[in-house]
Order: structure tokens, then sequence, then C-alpha cells
């Protein structure tokens, strides 16, 4: 029943058209061009029915006629809650005693009724938002209507500013600490920004507007601005001292979590729930780029103190990292980090104001400190008492509070751990008596499956046996000293063997011996299709731009080696050696991997680590082995062992699918001493060379027993008229280097004495010794028709780069991360067509990590009817300094290569503290 009391708008019918009309005929979104929001534009009403109420005459009024259906259009929509027949009633009563408005006609989306609610006795209000004051003397700490402020410890309460409508996400101190902004606002209704000052604690000013709750309100860096943003997707910038709007930003698909400022105030940044952070000109509101890596919402985004880099993170529990670029107009922003941090989606997180720490919180209740620039964790607090919602930096960044969703606050120290040095997990240094071993034949003898049983063996032993029946499996005791590197090798398969080895080391007592701590720090999943087992390219991964070359990548037992980056939509990385049968690493075996499946980069740590858990898996390695890693033996086992102290160990050799038999499943088993070495085979015997131009000689080794380092070549005593690109270099963890030969103009035909004059020697530095190999001739050298076509590299548009010496091989300069440019120039003679050069793979002998970019579907080319195009060089993070030597080469005309152009890999420049990933 209703009460025959008089009617009271706004207690009676505001609450109606809030609930089944405000929805759609609102200010903002104004359908049928009526508003019910304010009195006055409901009166107003649409164009066509004009005024919707008729006091005095309910029947007769549009908005009852509307709400019976008995006018078009009826009200609410069909999918919408009809009007119970008593508020309807209530409106009638209302027309009928006149409609009479409000004292104040205020929205009606500002104001809300909401019953008082006791809390409970005793509990702290939850701390919502901190800031220290610029001097570091106060503490703000925000809850739900107020602001305290402080003492800087957090302890003892200064001044109390009470009255804020709802609760206080952010609270933040103007440049010179007189005023502070509170963020605030009611769910629903509206958000509000409100400056008072820190004194006497009195409003200063209040920013409204916005529609809905706001979550952040941030001055500029010299105080005359301040922006807001909040759950209505909008952004707001006003002149601070006045309240005036410059601009509205209504770009975000979520609500908008924080704002930040560049250090320099000429760039806003926003944290969406959309999952992106974009990139507004404060001068005029132009957005100048979108952050998209991110998979979930973000709640926090800062800029680092020296405004060369952009910090985010949220929900898919990441700290993102790019390099900031876009300042005055539109420009890439790469990605240089994504750090893996907590095991839940993180709540919130402050830079240090030096830009060398980052505190991170999460819904795990953990609470981390990492170190800047390479974003590594350096202590974690331990499980907190409840959310840590907030975290305050002194200005001095020795400390930082914490304030928590059960109203308490603590300080901590940030006292970043020493780390330790980067562990050697690979050697390959060979004594002087590695080489001169004489096997021992040994038979293998029955019983000798179990670790008590093993058969002793004195090394180095070359083990005959048979794996006699299913199930079966061979066990030998050997000993080896502390730190003794050993090579463990099948040969079954290679002569006819229906083996399929597995070996392994375990202890003396038959327990597993751990080779490699490996510790994922990247979450990833193949994308697009599968993986079989024997490529090397493709790998289709998710979040690829968060990966960087030589990272290792583990999928499910196999651990593999990033090599090259994507190079287009359709592609995907290649991993290690970057051709052919892909390597893998730790003595993993490569493996068949599902749409989907997932994988992660991994960090490597000694044996026996125990990493700092960042809610990623840990997977411990042993030594074993299925197939050979370097892939060079088929299915046989090849294992390289490291003793980790003096003692007993066992291997033990079996099927890896559990066959056997007394007469097809024989073996061979060598322990000995590690033998690292190299072997090169030679592509472009026999050149046939066109005077004037060059031919390549491809130079690919073959790496032995854990040989990693360098290779160095000379081609000397070459016939007059002809010149080799050499010395050249097959890089450490590389295999292949591609030489030139060039004939002059004039050059003669040689002789058969001059081409068995020719040397070509291989020098690498093992066990720190000089192993030198003779690879012999080049064989028949030989003086080609005059070329079709030829190409030449020139300088491009920046002279900073290059370096032109009469006489001498054009030289560019890169550094790490950079992308310069250059030309190719094309003389055609006889050759009309395009000219193709290749395309990943364009850029001949270009160090690890350098790459010609922005190739395209087609490659680098020439087209038809031109002789001359621009191209790109890009140097990735990874890339060491150095100087090679790279050329191009035509595939026209049976491949014409450039003369040799001289690149510099230059150190960063001083003052980099982060180098970002450039990929395309």
């Amino acid at each position: 029943p209703i009460s025959a009391a008089p009617i009271v708008y706004e207690r009676d019918i505001a609450p109606i058209f809030r609930s089944y009309c405000a929805g759609c005929h609102n200010e903002i979104d104004y359908e049928s061009k009526l508003s019910v929001e304010r009195f006055a534009t409901l009166r107003k009403g649409g164009t066509e029915e004009g005024d919707p109420i008729l006091p005095g005459k309910p029947d007769e009024s549009f908005l009852i006629r509307s709400l019976e259906g008995k006018a078009t259009p009826k009200m609410p929509p069909k999918d919408e809650p009809r009007v119970p027949a008593a508020e309807l009633a209530l409106l009638k009563r209302w027309i009928v005693e006149g409609a009479a408005g409000p004292t104040r006609d205020d929205s009606i989306l500002e104001t809300l009724v909401v019953p008082e609610v006791a809390g409970a006795k005793g509990r702290q209000p939850a701390i919502t938002a901190l800031a220290f004051s610029p001097d570091g003397k106060l503490l703000a700490v925000g809850s739900y209507g107020r602001v305290e402020l402080r003492d800087a410890a957090g302890r003892r309460v200064r001044r109390e500013i009470n009255g804020l409508p709802g609760k206080v996400n952010a609270v933040n101190f103007s440049p010179d600490g007189k005023q502070i902004a509170a963020a605030t606002g009611i769910a629903g209704l509206r958000g509000v920004a409100q400056l008072f000052d820190v004194r006497r604690g009195n409003l200063v000013r209040e920013f409204a507007g916005h529609r809905d709750v706001l979550y952040d309100a941030e001055f500029s860096p010299d105080g005359r601005l301040l922006a807001t943003a909040g759950y209505d997707r909008a952004i707001r910038i006003w002149r601070a001292e006045s309240g005036e709007v410059l601009h509205t930003i209504a770009v975000h698909n979520g609500a908008i979590f924080d704002l930040a400022f560049d250090p320099g105030g000429t760039v806003l940044a926003s944290a969406s729930a959309d999952q992106t952070v974009k990139l507004w000109r404060v001068r005029d509101g132009v957005r100048l780029d979108t952050l998209n890596q991110p998979q979930g919402e973000l709640y926090r985004v800062v800029f680092t103190p020296d405004g060369g880099h952009i910090l985010a993170g949220g929900a898919d529990k990441r700290i993102h990292l790019w390099r900031f670029g876009s300042r005055e107009k539109p420009d890439l922003n790469s990605v240089v980090e994504s750090r893996f941090a907590h095991e839940s989606g993180l709540s919130t997180f402050a830079l240090t104001g030096d830009g060398k720490f980052l505190i991170t919180a999460a819904a795990d209740r953990a609470l981390k400190v990492w170190s800047l620039p390479e974003l590594t964790e350096r202590h974690a607090f331990g499980v907190q008492p409840d959310l840590v919602s907030a975290i305050a930096v002194a200005p001095d960044g020795k400390r930082f509070v914490a304030g928590r969703m059960d109203g308490s606050i603590e300080t901590y120290r940030i006292e970043p751990e020493r780390q330790p040095a980067v562990p050697v997990l690979v050697k390959s240094a060979p004594s002087s008596s590695n080489v001169a071993t004489n096997l021992v034949e040994v038979t293998e003898a029955e019983p000798n499956d179990r670790p008590g049983t093993a058969q002793s063996v004195a090394l180095p032993v070359e083990v005959k046996g048979v794996i006699g029946r299913a199930g079966d499996r061979d066990v030998f005791r050997f000993r080896a000293r502390a730190g003794e590197e050993l090579t463990l090798a099948v040969n079954a398969a290679r002569s006819g063997s229906k083996l399929d080895s597995r070996v392994e080391v375990l202890s003396a007592d038959g327990r597993p011996v751990e080779q490699v701590v490996l510790q994922a720090v990247r979450d990833s999943w193949f994308t697009f299709r599968g993986k079989d087992s024997e490529t090397a390219d493709d790998f289709r991964l998710q979040n690829w731009a968060e990966m960087e070359l030589n990272e290792y990548l583990y999928a499910n037992g196999e651990v593999v080696r990033l090599w090259l980056y994507p190079r287009g939509p359709d592609s995907g990385f290649k991993v290690y050696p970057g051709a052919g049968k892909r390597q893998t690493a730790f003595g993993t075996t490569a493996l068949t991997h599902a749409l989907n499946a997932p994988c992660y980069v991994v960090t490597p740590h000694p044996a026996g680590s125990q990493p700092v858990p960042n809610g990623l898996p840990v997977f411990r390695l042993n030594y074993e082995n299925d197939d050979d890693p370097s892939r060079h033996w088929g299915v046989d086992s090849q294992l390289l062992f490291t003793a980790p102290k003096d003692g007993d160990y066992l291997a033990r050799i079996a099927d890896v699918r559990g066959f056997g038999g007394e007469t097809n499943f024989q073996y061979t088993l060598t322990i000995r001493t590690r033998r690292p070495d190299f072997s090169v085979a030679i592509e472009g015997m026999n050149p046939k060379v066109s005077p004037g131009s060059g031919r390549e000689i491809r130079l690919t080794a073959t790496r032995m027993e854990g040989f990693e380092g360098p290779i160095h070549f000379e081609i000397a005593s070459l016939p007059a008229g002809f010149t080799a690109s050499t010395p050249v270099e097959i890089e450490a963890g590389q295999e292949v280097a591609i030489a030139t030969l060039h004939a002059t103009t004039d050059a003669v035909a040689p002789d058969e004495a001059a081409d068995k004059a020719v040397k070509i020697i291989a020098t690498a530095k093992i066990g720190g010794r000089d192993l030198t190999h003779d690879l012999g001739t080049l064989g028949d050298i030989q003086l080609g028709e005059p070329a079709k076509v030829t190409v030449a590299i020139l300088p491009g548009n920046d002279p900073s780069v290059v370096k032109a010496t009469p006489g001498q091989p054009l030289e560019f300069s890169i550094r790490p991360g950079q992308t310069i440019t250059a030309r190719v120039r094309a003389e055609r003679r006889d050759f009309t067509g395009r000219i193709e050069l290749g395309n990943e793979d364009s850029g001949r002998n270009l160090p690890h990590g350098v790459y010609v970019d922005n190739i395209g579907l087609n490659g680098l080319l020439i087209v038809e009817g031109q002789t001359e195009r621009e191209f790109f060089i890009t140097a990735a993070p990874i890339v060491r300094p150095g100087d090679r030597r790279f050329h191009l080469r035509a595939t026209a005309d049976g491949g014409q290569a450039s003369l040799p152009v001289i690149l510099h890999v230059l150190a960063p420049a001083k003052g980099t503290n982060l180098q970002a990933a450039v990929r395309r």
C-alpha cells in the first residue's frame, strides 16, 4: 500500500527514474533525445512528444501512456524489467498532485540514498591509498571517506580529512607539497577528485563531471595540471588552479585504473581494464601509441625517472616494460621485457625515485622487490597478513610503506641482496692428456642390471654389450674426480642395431645426478600449429615479442634456444642451429609438441639451486640422454657429464622403448675424457668467378663434444687477381660463416699450380691451446663469363654511421638495439628482371642477432626497371661488440656476391640502462 504522506521527488520519484529509465535516457546516451537525469530535462521531453507530463492529468501524460504500453514507443523495452504496479501508481499520484520537482535540480545519477551499516567493532578501515609528501615528512593514508595525514613513520595522525564521497582510490601530493588530491566517488553515480590544503585540511577545489567512481587523480610534474580517470572510461585533464577542463578523452574500452605523466609532463599514460596502456600528448589529447601486449587488466603504470621506459602491471601476473619513444608524435614503443612476477595478478606496485628498484604486491599476498633495468627479483618479504592494496616509496629510496586491506601499515627497508655470479654450465677445456688416450675394451657381463650388481670398469673404456631382453638395463660402475669432464657415447643404430639407446649417469647408490636447474620466467604456448621433432624453423609461440634471442625454451622436457625472431605475420622463431634439424640443450631430446601445448622461457641455475619462487615452474634436469643433442648420430645417445665430486658413479644404458633381444640389440658404450673438436664442410668448391664480381665460399662447422668457441679461417696464397674476404669467423655457438672470393676485372684464369697453392686453414682455441685444421684448397678456380648483373653496398641516409676511405671497404657502425640504413645498387648488363637478394638470409655473414629488416613477404629485391633501393639493418640487444665483414648476393646469374663491407658492432651507448628489442 502507498503511504498518504506527501510525495517528495528526491525520495519517491527520482529512484523510479533512476532504476527504470536513466540507463538509456541520460545526458550522455540521450536516447530519443530524452533525458530523465534532471527534472528540467525530463520536462523538456523528446523532440516529438514534448513535455511527457501533464500536471493533474496522468492518463493523458505521455510518460504514463508509454509505461502502460498505450503509446509508442512502449517503455521500458521488452528486454528490460517493467515498472511495478505500485511504483506506477505512485507516479500517477505524483502527477495528480501537480508533479512537483526537487528543491535542487541535481542529477539523479549523482545522488544515492544508502542505509548506514555499522562496521565491525575494533576493525581498522582498509587502506586503499598511500603517498609520501615530497619532503618525506608526511604520509597520506586513504580509506573509505577519509584521508589521514600521518608522520613519516605512518603512526601518529597529524590531521584528518573526513566526509569524502566514497572510497579513496588514490592520493597524490602536489609537487610543492602544499596540496593533496584524492580520487574518490560513488560507484554508478559520480566520480570526483577533491583538492585539499595540506596545512589546514580544508577543501580547496572539486573536480566533478565523471559519471562513475574515480581511480586516480595525478598532478603533472610542474603541478599546473591534474589528470583524472576512472570507471566511466574517460580521462579529463584540468587546470589545477582554476578547475577548467582542457581535454576530455574517451577512447578506452574498459575502466581506467591508473594514470602517469612522463617526467617532462608532455605525455600521459593510462592503464586500463581493456588490457592496454595508451599514451596521450598532453597539450592536445592526441593518442601517440597503444601498448597492447598484456593479457589482462592493467592496474598500474609508471614512467622511469629518466623518462626512457614505461612499466605496467596487472591481472596477467607480469611486469611489462617498454622503451618510451613517442614523446611528440606517434611512434613505436618497443617491448623490452615482460617478466612473470607473481602467482596471482598484481594488485599494485611502486618505483623508487632513482628508478633502481620496483616493489610489487599481488593477490597471492606476496610482496617483492625487483632490480632495474634487468627486472631481477632481489627479495621476497613473505606472505603478508592480508592483501597489500597500496605502496608508497619514501623520497630517500631506502624504505617503503605497505598498506593492507586489514587496515595495517608496515614499513620495510629496501635492502637488495647481492646477486650471485652467472654460473658456467658447460665447460669445454680438455687437459693435454685428453687426445692420446687408449680405450680398454670390455665385454658386458650379466647380471648387471641393478646398482648392487653393476659391472666395474676403469676409464677410458669401450664396452661391448647387448640389451638381451625386454626391460633389460645394463649398469657399469666407474670412478671420476670432481670437475672431470667425460663423454658417454653409444654406437648402436649407426651399426645396424635395433637398439634405440638411452644412457644416464647415476650416483653410486643409483640416484639420478642433477645437471641443471631451469627456472621458468615467462609462460607461453604453441600457436597456429603444433611442432614436429625435427625442424628448427617456424616455432609459433604466444607472447613471442616478450622473448629474446639466445633464451632457452622448455617444452615437455625438451630445451631449445631461440636463434632468429619471426620475420613477418606468417612465421615463427627459428631455434638453434638456425637450419636443418634442431639441436637441443642440456642433453634433452627433441619431441613433437601439440597445438596449444605449454612452454616456458627458462633461466639455467647450477645443480642444487633453490631459485626464489616466482609462480612459474622449476625444472630439474638430470644427466641423461636419449638421442644425440647435436642430431649427428640419429637415435644413438651422447651424454656430456661433469662429475660434481670425487667418487663412484653408474652409467646405465637401456632401450628407450623397453625393447630388447639377444641377437639384434647390440651396442658399444664408450666412456672417456671429453675431446672437444670440430670439423668443417666447404660449399663453393671449384668456384667460377666472373671478372669484377664475386662468389660465396660457405664454411659450415660440425661441433663435437661441447666445443662452442669461435673458429677462425684464412684463405691464403690465392692466384693473382683473386682476393678473399678473410679472415672470417664462425662465431661462438654458431655453425656458419660465409666468405667471398672476388676476381678483378683484369684477372687471368689460374693454372693448376696456382690452384694447388691455395690454403684454407681453420683455427680454434680449445683448452687454452690453438687447434688447427688444414682444409686443403678450393679446387679448380675458374674465371667465368662477364656477369649479367652485379650489386654493391652503398651508404644510407645517416652519414654518422658510415665511414668511407678510398681504396678500403666501406665501414658501418651499429649499436645493440639500433637500426641503420644502407643502399644496394645494381649494375645491369644483360639482365632486365627483378633482382632478388634473399629473405631473412639476405644479409650475408652478418653477426648473429644482426639482420636485414623490413623485408616484407617478398624479401629484399630490386624490381624491374630499377637499379637501387634502401634497406635496413637491425641489431638485437644481445649482439656482442666486434667487427665483421658482410655482403649481399644477387640470386640471379648464378649468385653474384657484392664486395664485402665492414660492420662495427659498438658497445651500448654510455648511460643506456636498457636496450629495446627491435622485432619486426
